[in-house]
Formats: structure tokens, C-alpha cells, sequence
């Protein structure tokens, strides 16, 4: 997409995201046959709801048949979230996967290398996280500039282990259903 096009779409679409307190994560535009698709990313702290998509892409839709925007060629209109392996790459980001597990690539000044851990907070400058501990040893505390970060990403965790008691819908600690003193009742 060309810079020129691309801040048009941006000087137009970027209200209509803000006025529903949504952040305009990406706009690319891609060639699929003799079409195009406008492919639109819209986030926010609270997550983006379905709903909110199809309402938004309504609009979305409206406001670039009004101004002509995508010019003659047909065109396909995808408003979406960021998916889960999306590159972290602004604060905002970050602050959103508060308590997760990211994967991040340091840069040189940072000594290079893999890490992964857990963030634990994030400030203007960079983050807190929680390093796992390996072989039985206790996690660390590190502390990363955003500034070291070269790439990060969430990591996906299918069996994440929550604390005694916070797991929703948990198993009663014991199984009552056998318990004799019922059956006498």
C-alpha cells in the first residue's frame, strides 16, 4: 500500500476507531485475485467483542464508499483483533499482556539471546517479568528495557497452573457423592 494511500485511510478511518475507544492497530491492504482486501486491526485494553467488529466495519464500510477511498477496484473490508501471536510492539501492547507469558528476542546491547518469562508490570520504559525457574529452582525477577527488545510475542499456554483457589468452576477438594453420612439422613 502506498505511504500516500495509507495516510489517507488512516486520516479517515482512525475517528471512526477512536470514537469507540478502540486503537487502530494496522491497516494493509492486499491483492487476492482481481480484488483487493482492506484488512483493518482495531484493539483495545477490555479486548475487541465481535459485535463491536461488524458494527465498526459497517461504519467502516460507509465512510470509504462516501469518500471514495478505495477507488474503483472491488475490494473486500475485514475489520479484526490482533490474533494471539501478534507481535508486541508498542507500550500499550505490553500492558495488555500484563500476567502472560511472552517470548522475547534481545537485541545486541542487551547481550542477544531468547527469553521467556512472564510480565509482571510495565512502565514507560520497559518491563518487570518473572523469569521461570529450570530444573526446581525459584523464578527470578528481570528487568528489560524496551529499548533491549528486538521481538516479543505472547506465548500461548495451554495448561497454565493458577493459584490455590483462583481457578473458576474448580472441583470441590473431595468427592461428597459417596459420603456415608448421607445416606443415613
Amino acid at each position: 500500500m502506498s505511504t500516500t494511500q495509507s495516510e489517507r485511510l488512516r486520516g479517515l478511518l482512525e475517528p471512526l476507531v477512536a470514537a469507540r475507544d478502540l486503537d487502530l492497530e494496522e491497516i494493509e491492504v492486499t491483492p487476492a485475485g482481481k480484488r483487493r482486501v482492506l484488512r483493518i486491526v482495531v484493539d483495545s485494553d477490555d479486548g475487541v467483542q465481535l459485535d463491536e467488529c461488524a458494527e465498526l466495519s459497517r461504519e467502516i464500510s460507509q465512510a470509504l464508499d462516501d469518500a471514495d477511498a478505495m477507488g474503483e477496484v472491488a475490494y473486500t473490508l475485514e475489520v479484526t483483533s490482533p490474533g494471539a501471536d501478534r507481535p508486541l510492539t508498542e507500550p500499550r501492547h505490553y500492558r495488555r499482556a500484563t500476567g502472560r507469558l511472552i517470548k522475547v528476542q534481545l537485541t545486541d546491547e542487551a547481550g542477544a539471546g531468547e527469553l521467556v518469562a512472564r510480565i509482571i508490570a510495565v512502565d514507560d520504559e520497559g518491563l518487570d517479568l518473572e523469569v521461570p525457574g529450570v530444573k526446581g529452582r525459584k523464578p527470578t525477577a528481570r528487568r528489560v528495557a524496551f529499548s533491549e527488545i528486538a521481538k516479543a510475542r505472547v506465548e500461548i499456554e495451554f495448561n497454565r497452573k493458577t493459584a490455590p483457589g483462583a481457578a473458576k468452576g474448580a472441583a470441590p477438594a473431595e468427592d461428597d457423592t459417596n459420603d456415608e453420612s448421607q445416606e443415613e439422613a
